[in-house]
């Protein structure tokens, strides 16, 4: 009887090692990736399939959302995920029991896709690698097939693994593998076993020493500082650890709610939308030089992540952001268990420069647009009200909803007079008293509405829905009183950046404000 564990030469490929090794290549690359996707989910400590499995809508949604909600269930299923992509991803790159892990792959990726098909993607655009029916997880799927069928085995672990069952069973049955008639391996075959298969046999040996090395690079040992400022959401500061005041942030446990959401268009939206600057690397730092490389610093691609599944777990839906986040976006959409939504900043030194830049959030999923602040100041203190109005047709015709931003409010008052109407308004707002507000020279980046109390009493009058941003003065107020007082004058949507350890706290407040009696004077118009 022959062995299944050994490949048989197929054709062609039995006359040249280079499809082989084509095999061999692929079989790594797709083991890297998993494992790569095991381990940040290990190393992350904050991470749960919940969110995923809780936005399952296909085949066994009613199964997934079930686990995604019971406690005794849900921390087995996140081990299971994690061990499976670590071991199956390990195997594959090292070429051991190769079968066995492709078909586990199969099955695995097979799980994603019955819960997060991208029939059902948060777009109808086309994403990358997600398109109607076939997405990354289909690929790798027929590229583990091609694995499991094919004699990639022939430069991995496998040879020298049934050499050595042989050489341990030699005492059971005739070779040590049940009906097996030819004579067992004795102990002097290994030695030209390892000869003849040294350099093919270890291909992946090099590749898995270049994973661990890739990984303590990316995630190795930090300062204490350091991992208090990057830890997770439970990480509290240690008093004796250096010249920091202990302080513990609010988790989901003192989550109050989820905030609520109004429709804007055909799309629902959160009433607190979070802002990509912090992420993206374009927050104000006033005269600190060296903000913009810490949150560079900070946002990773796995803080990234845990902030996103924080601001989906409080009922944050949707990020306002430059393009330039879109493909991180992607990646946590794909990968990361969630499905935010974000509303891209557009603008473009021309027409053609704008589309294309509205082209691509759009391909990369954009549920909505807006024309960026600074981008239609400049269009109205130049006149070129032409543009703004081209900007707004290619949002619609590009099926999305079109909005204006402004930080004067001569800007929303002069597209008005024009004639030119948004499907919202991106209008900064925030009080004057905070002790950087400088009324009497120049604000050095310190303040963002000029014109309070005239924004108010203007947009009350505007029948579109108006998103405020700048709330917090670029973190001068706090959000206990930015936030209300955009909501109490007539915001229907409020725009902040947030650090991981603040989303449960600004979620609690803005739960607080909208479930309580606003004294608002203009109607909600979302």
């Amino acid at each position: 009887m022959s062995d299944p564990t050994v490949d048989r030469p197929l054709g062609p490929l039995a006359s040249s090692r280079r499809p082989l090794f084509a095999l061999a290549l692929l079989r790594i690359g797709i083991g890297w990736h998993l494992a790569y996707e095991g381990l940040t989910k290990l190393l992350d400590p904050g991470w749960t399939s919940a969110g995923y499995l809780r936005t399952a809508e296909w085949m066994g949604a009613d199964v997934f959302r079930a686990i995604a909600e019971d406690g005794f269930w849900l921390p087995i299923v996140d081990q299971l995920n994690i061990w499976g992509l670590l071991l199956i991803g390990t195997a594959l790159m090292l070429g051991l029991l190769t079968r066995v892990a492709a078909a586990a792959g199969i099955v695995l990726l097979g799980l994603y896709y019955m819960a997060h098909p991208p029939l059902f993607a948060p777009t109808s655009v086309p994403l990358e690698g997600n398109y109607l029916i076939v997405n990354k997880n289909v690929v790798e799927m027929l590229a583990l097939l091609v694995v499991a069928l094919l004699p990639a085995t022939r430069l991995g672990l496998d040879r020298y693994a049934l050499a050595i069952w042989r050489r341990v069973t030699r005492g059971f049955g005739n070779a040590g593998v049940p009906g097996d008639s030819r004579e067992p391996v004795s102990a002097r075959d290994l030695p030209t076993l390892a000869r003849r298969q040294a350099l093919t046999g270890l291909l992946g040996m090099p590749v898995v020493g270049a994973f661990v090395m890739a990984v303590l690079q990316k995630h190795g040992y930090r300062s204490e500082e350091e991992r208090q400022l990057a830890g997770s959401t439970r990480v509290v500061t240690d008093a004796t650890s250096g010249a920091t005041e202990k302080y513990q942030w609010d988790t989901l446990e003192q989550l109050q709610g989820q905030v609520p959401t109004a429709r804007l268009g055909n799309v629902e939206f959160s009433r607190l939308v979070m802002g990509g600057n912090l992420m993206n690397g374009f927050a104000h730092a006033r005269d600190l030089i060296y903000v913009s490389k810490l949150i560079k610093a900070y946002h990773d691609r796995d803080k990234i992540f845990e902030t996103f599944r924080l601001a989906e777990a409080c009922g944050i839906n949707t990020i306002i952001t430059n393009p330039i986040l879109a493909p991180a976006i992607v990646d946590y959409w794909e990968h990361g268990g969630g499905k935010i939504q974000f509303i891209a900043q557009c603008r473009g030194r021309d027409n053609r420069e704008l589309l294309e830049i509205l082209q691509y959030a759009v391909d990369n999923g954009a549920c909505a647009a807006h024309i960026q602040g600074a981008a239609a100041d400049t269009y109205v203190r130049t006149e070129n009200f032409d543009s703004i109005a081209w900007a707004l047709d290619r949002m619609r015709e590009l099926g999305l909803p079109a909005g204006i931003g402004a930080h004067y409010l001569e800007t929303v008052v002069a597209c008005v007079e024009r004639g030119i109407e948004p499907d919202f308004w991106m209008k900064t707002l925030h009080h004057h008293n905070y002790w950087s507000a400088n009324l009497d020279g120049p604000d050095h980046d310190s303040i963002w509405c000029e014109k309070p109390d005239e924004t108010i009493a203007y947009m009350a009058d505007l029948p579109q829905p108006w998103i405020a941003f700048k709330v917090l003065a670029a973190g001068a107020i706090h959000p206990r009183v930015g936030f209300k007082h955009a909501f109490t004058h007539g915001a229907d949507f409020i725009c902040a950046g947030m650090y991981d350890f603040q989303v449960v706290e600004d979620a609690n407040i803005a739960y607080e404000l909208l479930a309580g009696d606003l004294p608002r004077q203009r109607p909600w118009r979302a």
